[in-house]
């Protein structure tokens, strides 16, 4: 089953939950209290091997990192398309970003992002953090495999807002070589998240779009009155 098709079924059963409910969203393990929507959504760059080795061509698909975790199992592929994870090389990088939802602080000692790091060998990487992809804030890093984070001990709370996560694999940890060298993410998840909310129109906008659909109205209006004075005539 393809990752974005598990991203809508998890969707919709998320959006069927009660607020009651909302809290057992359960994903790869771990509790998404906002379902499939936590999930990074786009890539922003990706740079394999800065420091060294990079991995094979089928092991670079960055837009694997994207979405709900879908490892089944299994480090080789043949191709990009047949992967489920992506690996950075030695010291390599990898930016995501939340499209439709920003990451947050829980006010709490609890895990606020999630990274599916997945493989046999023990890779760390450095965790930042931007709200413009500009400006970067460290969120310390995990030490291979899944693993999640407290942005709140770096100083974060419910009113910091998140949208790119910077993965960086920490050279001289793990193999140096190899189809799959360097750490190998799966999915990034934001578990303390909320929606992006659409920006109000400006009142001039509102009434640009008012006078448009008044428009409409008066066009649709005449052109009833000119087709009734055709068949009259006729």
């Amino acid at each position: 089953m393809g990752k974005y098709l598990v991203r809508g079924l998890l969707a919709s059963a998320a959006f069927c939950l009660t607020p009651g409910q909302a809290n057992a969203v359960i994903i790869g393990g771990v509790d998404f209290p906002q379902g499939a929507i936590s999930f990074a959504d786009s890539v922003v760059s990706y740079l394999p091997g800065l420091e060294g080795a990079s991995p094979t061509a089928p092991h670079q698909g960055a837009v694997n990192a994207l979405d709900v975790p879908d490892y089944a199992g299994g480090n080789g592929c043949a191709s990009i398309e047949a992967c489920t994870f992506v690996s950075l090389g030695v010291g390599g990088q990898l930016v995501v970003r939340f499209d439709n939802n920003i990451l947050t602080g829980s006010d709490s000692d609890a895990f606020d992002l999630w990274i599916f790091e997945i493989g046999p060998d023990v890779e760390d990487t450095t965790v930042e953090l931007s709200n413009d992809g500009q400006s970067w804030v460290s969120a310390g890093f995990v030490t291979g495999n899944t693993r999640g984070v407290d942005i709140d001990f770096f100083g974060f709370g419910s009113n910091s807002a998140f949208s790119y996560v910077r993965l960086t694999d920490v050279a001289g940890e793990g193999d140096t070589s190899g189809v799959t060298v360097g750490a190998d993410i799966d999915a990034v998840g934001a578990i303390s998240t909320r929606a992006v909310v659409p920006p109000v129109p400006e009142p001039a906008t509102w009434a640009m779009m008012i006078i448009g659909i008044g428009g409409v109205g008066l066009s649709a209006r005449a052109r009833k009155r000119r087709d009734a004075l055709r068949v009259g005539t006729a």
